[in-house]
C-alpha cells in the first residue's frame, strides 16, 4: 500500500497540486488508505497551491520516516516463514506456488521477473494509431453487457478523454460489469484497433486512474503458471514487500560491495520489482546474481575436491608407441589438450579435468591416451560411458587400436556373459582398462589399484552415479567429457573445481552435411531420394523416437516402419536396432551394416551416440519436433564421420513456436557450440545438461547463464581470496542455507 500513496502523492505533485491524482479527492483517498496520517491533509482541496504543496511533502516525508521505522523492526527470520504465512495466501494458493519453487517468504519476493512490459506512455485517445500498444486515461462513459451465445459473455465500455471515443471489449469475465461504473476515470494499456468502424481495445489492462500498479510504469512481468496468474503473482509480491522488505539483511561484505558498485540487498530486490528504467533493472539484477554465484562460489572453494593426488610420472614409452601406430595423426587442437591431461597426470595434485569438444572431434582418442599413460605408472582405468551400445562400440574401437600394446581390456555390461570373471580379474589386477556402462558402480565391482576414471557424455548421467564410480578409489584421477559443450557460465558453476579443456578442430576438417527440415506432406520426396542416394552407393539411417506403437503419441513403431521399408527398398538390404535387441542381435546387425549388407539402418535414438560407420552418408529422422535439439546434433553426428558430403532430413510439423525454433536452429547451425547456445536461449539449461542439474541452475534466480560470464568470473575471483583469508561463520552459514544441498550434489 505505501507503494500506491507513494506514486499517487508523486502523480499528484507532477500535476501541479491541484487534487486530481485520484478522482475522490486527495483528503478521502488517504482518508481511506494511511488514515493516522489524515491530520497532514485536512481541507486539502480548499487549501491553496502552496499549502497543498506543503501537505504533499509532508506526507511523503511520514511514508519515509515509516518505512524506516518499519524495516529496523524487521526481522531476517520473518524470510524464512513458510509462503501460506504471507499475506494474501492461503494453504491453497500456498500449494500451488510451491509448485512454482516458492515455499517462503524469502522465495516470494526473489521471485524475479522475466521481463519488463513498458506501459509508461500514455496517449490521448484523439491521437491514438491503430496497432500501437499504449495507455490511456479516460472516463468511463457507459458500461454495457451482452451475451451472445451460452458460451460467450461480453463487457462493453465507452470511454471518451475530451478528444474522442475508445471502447474497450472483455470477453467472459461478466464481473467486470460490476466494477466499471460510469463517471469513473480509469488507466488502460492494449493494443489499438479498429473494428466496426471504432477503435477499440480487447481485453485491455486496467485500474483506476492514478494508481500506478499495472499502468504508468515499467512493469515487471512474472513467468506464470496455472492458478497464478503474473497479475495475481505482481499484487501478491508488492504487498508483502511492503510488509517484508525491510527484512533482507546484508550478506556481501561491505568491501566487496562496494568494490564492485553493488546495490544493498533490500534495495536491489525493491528496484527488481519497481524499475525506475531498463538500467536499474539490470543494476539490481547485477547485484543479486552478483551475490548469488559468490555465495556459491564461495561454498565451492570449502568443499574442493582438489588437492593431494598421485602422480603418474613414467617414461611415456606406451603412449608413444600408440601415437607411433596410430592411422592418423592428430589434431594439433588434440595434441595441446592430450599434453595438458599428461600435465595433470605427472602432478601430485588431482587431476579434475572436463574435456569438451564437438561430435567427432576426437575425445575419445584423447581419453585413451590418459589412459595408457596411467596404465604404465601402474594403474587401473574405469572408463564409464551411458549406453551398452557406445561401450561395445568402444570396447571394439580400442581392441583394434591397441592390438599391439601390452595393454589387459574387458567389457562389463549388464548383458555382459562373463561378468563373474571380469570382476574377479578386474580385483586381481589382471584388468588394466575396464569399459562399461553403470555396470561399473555396482558394489560388487571392486579394482585393485583404481587411478584414473574418465566418464563419456558425462551429462547424461546422474551425479548420484558419477560420485559412486569414484568411490571405488583413493585420490583418483578425474576426466569427464563432454559433447554437448557447455557455455563457459556454466561450466564454471557446475565444474568450478574442474580445469576446462576445449577440442577445438575437427580431425577432417568442417563437416560437409547439408540439413533440411521438410514438413510431412512431402515424406514421398524424401524418401525417393533416399532411393536415390542408395542407387548412388550410399549408406544411411531413418531415425525414429519410439520402438513400440503409442496411442499418446501416435508414431509409427520402429517395426512396422522396418517392414515397410524392407518392401520398398528389399535390394538394398535393410534392418532393425533398438534398445531392446539382444547384444548378439545387435552385434549382428552393426557388422552387417558396416560391411555394406545392410544400407539401410532403421534405428532408435540408440544410434545417438557410439554408433561410428564412417561411410554413413545420409539420415532421415522422423518426426523430429519430438527431439531436443542438442539430441537431433547428436544424432546428426553419425554421418558424414570420414568428412564426405551427407545429408540430413528432418521430417516434422513444427506445432508450437519453440518447435519451430528448433529446427530452424538445427538446419541453420552445424557446430556444437551454436547449437548448444540456441539450445539455451529456447529452453533453458534444462535441455542442455539434464533435470537434476536444471533443478540446482534454477536456485540461481537472478543469473542469466548466457550473459553473466565477467560477473561470474569477478564473484569466483572475490570468493576464493575470501575463502583463503578465512570467511566469517555467519557467511559460510548463509552458504549452506543457501546452497548446501547443491553443493552436495554439484561433486560430479
Amino acid at each position: 500500500m505505501t507503494i500506491r500513496i507513494e506514486k499517487v502523492l508523486k502523480l499528484e505533485r507532477a500535476h501541479g497540486y491541484n487534487d486530481d491524482a485520484v478522482t475522490c479527492g486527495l483528503e478521502k483517498f488517504i482518508q481511506r488508505n494511511l488514515p493516522d496520517a489524515l491530520p497532514l491533509v485536512v481541507g486539502y482541496s480548499q487549501k491553496g497551491r502552496f499549502d497543498r504543496q506543503r501537505a504533499v511533502l509532508r506526507l511523503l516525508k511520514h511514508l519515509t520516516d515509516g518505512a524506516k521505522l518499519k524495516s529496523k523492526a524487521s526481522d531476517p527470520r520473518d524470510l524464512l516463514r513458510p509462503v501460506s504465512q504471507a499475506k494474501g495466501i492461503g494453504a491453497k494458493r500456498a500449494a500451488m506456488l510451491e509448485k512454482i519453487g516458492i515455499a517462503t517468504i524469502e522465495d516470494l519476493l526473489t521471485y524475479l521477473p522475466r521481463r519488463l512490459e513498458d506501459r509508461s506512455r500514455f496517449e490521448r485517445i484523439g491521437r491514438l494509431k491503430q496497432g500501437e500498444e499504449v495507455c490511456v486515461r479516460a472516463e468511463i462513459l457507459a458500461v454495457d453487457q451482452i451475451r451472445i451465445s451460452q458460451r460467450m459473455n461480453v463487457v462493453k465500455a465507452a470511454l471518451g478523454d475530451g478528444t474522442g471515443f475508445l471502447y474497450a471489449v472483455w470477453f467472459n469475465q461478466p464481473w467486470l460489469a460490476n466494477q466499471l461504473h460510469r463517471g469513473n476515470e480509469i488507466d488502460l494499456f492494449g493494443k489499438v484497433e479498429r473494428n466496426y468502424g471504432e477503435l477499440q481495445m480487447r481485453s485491455p489492462v486496467w485500474e483506476p486512474a492514478g494508481e500506478g500498479m499495472e499502468i504508468g510504469r515499467l512493469v515487471p512481468i512474472y513467468p506464470a503458471t496455472e492458478g497464478a496468474s503474473d497479475r495475481f503473482l505482481r499484487t501478491l509480491i508488492a504487498r508483502n514487500l511492503e510488509t517484508y522488505g525491510g527484512s533482507f539483511y546484508e550478506v556481501l561484505p561491505d568491501h566487496i560491495r562496494n568494490e564492485h558498485g553493488l546495490l544493498a540487498k533490500r534495495d536491489a530486490v525493491r528496484t527488481l520489482h519497481f524499475p525506475v528504467d531498463s538500467e536499474t533493472f539490470e543494476g539490481a539484477r547485477h547485484s543479486l546474481a552478483f551475490e548469488e554465484l559468490f555465495l556459491l562460489q564461495l561454498g565451492m572453494a570449502a568443499t574442493a575436491r582438489t588437492g593431494k593426488g598421485r602422480s603418474h610420472a613414467d617414461s611415456g614409452k606406451l603412449v608413444d608407441s600408440f601415437l607411433a601406430h596410430l592411422p592418423f595423426t592428430l589434431t594439433s587442437s588434440q595434441g595441446s589438450v592430450a599434453r595438458e591431461i599428461l600435465t595433470d597426470l605427472r602432478a601430485s595434485t588431482r587431476m579434475m579435468r572436463l574435456l569438451q569438444g564437438d561430435v567427432g572431434s576426437g575425445k575419445t582418442v584423447v581419453a585413451l591416451i590418459a589412459s595408457l599413460y596411467a596404465i604404465e605408472a601402474g594403474y587401473q582405468v574405469a572408463f564409464m560411458v551411458p549406453t551398452e551400445i557406445l561401450s561395445e562400440q568402444h570396447a571394439l574401437r580400442f581392441r583394434a587400436l591397441l592390438a599391439d600394446l601390452p595393454v589387459r581390456m574387458a567389457l562389463l555390461t549388464s548383458e555382459e556373459k562373463e561378468k563373474d570373471r571380469v570382476k574377479e580379474q578386474l580385483a586381481g589386477g589382471e584388468i588394466d582398462l575396464l569399459i562399461g556402462t553403470h555396470a561399473l558402480i555396482q558394489e560388487d565391482v571392486s579394482f585393485r589399484a583404481l587411478g584414473l576414471v574418465v566418464i563419456d557424455e558425462q551429462q547424461r548421467f546422474g551425479v548420484v552415479q558419477r560420485s559412486l564410480i569414484e568411490e571405488k578409489g583413493e585420490m583418483i584421477d578425474l576426466l569427464v567429457m563432454s559433447a554437448t559443450p557447455i557455455p563457459r557460465t556454466i561450466a564454471l558453476t557446475l565444474y568450478g573445481e574442474f580445469d576446462v579443456s576445449l577440442i577445438e578442430e575437427m580431425p577432417l576438417g568442417k563437416k560437409k552435411i547439408r540439413t533440411v527440415w521438410i514438413a510431412e506432406s512431402r515424406r514421398p520426396e524424401v524418401y525417393a531420394e533416399v532411393r536415390h542416394l542408395l542407387e548412388k552407393g550410399g549408406k544411411g539411417y531413418i531415425v525414429l523416437p519410439l520402438v513400440e506403437e503409442s496411442e499418446k503419441l501416435d508414431l509409427k513403431a520402429a517395426v512396422q516402419v522396418t517392414e515397410e521399408l524392407s518392401a520398398a527398398f528389399s535390394c538394398f538390404g535393410v534392418g532393425l536396432i533398438h534398445g531392446r535387441l539382444p547384444g548378439e542381435e545387435r552385434n549382428r546387425v552393426m557388422e552387417a551394416f558396416r560391411a555394406g549388407e545392410i544400407r539401410l539402418l532403421v534405428a532408435t535414438t540408440v544410434i545417438e551416440v557410439g554408433i561410428d560407420v564412417l561411410d554413413a552418408d545420409f539420415m532421415v529422422i522422423e518426426h523430429a519436433e519430438r527431439f531436443g535439439l542438442s539430441q537431433l546434433h547428436q544424432l546428426r553426428g553419425r554421418i558424414g564421420r570420414s568428412g564426405q558430403p551427407a545429408t540430413c532430413f528432418a521430417i516434422a510439423e513444427a506445432k508450437t513456436d519453440e518447435s519451430k525454433r528448433r529446427l530452424i536452429a538445427f538446419a541453420t547451425h552445424l557446430d556444437g557450440f551454436s547449437i548448444a547456445e540456441e539450445d539455451l536461449l529456447i529452453r533453458g539449461p534444462g535441455d542442455l545438461l539434464g533435470t537434476q542439474q536444471h533443478g540446482f541452475l534454477s536456485r540461481l534466480r537472478a543469473v542469466d547463464m548466457i550473459r553473466d560470464l565477467d560477473i561470474m568470473t569477478q564473484a569466483r575471483k572475490e570468493a576464493r581470496v575470501l575463502y583463503s583469508e578465512g570467511p566469517p561463520s555467519t557467511l559460510m552459514a548463509e552458504v549452506e542455507r543457501r546452497f548446501g544441498e547443491m553443493l552436495k550434489w554439484l561433486h560430479v
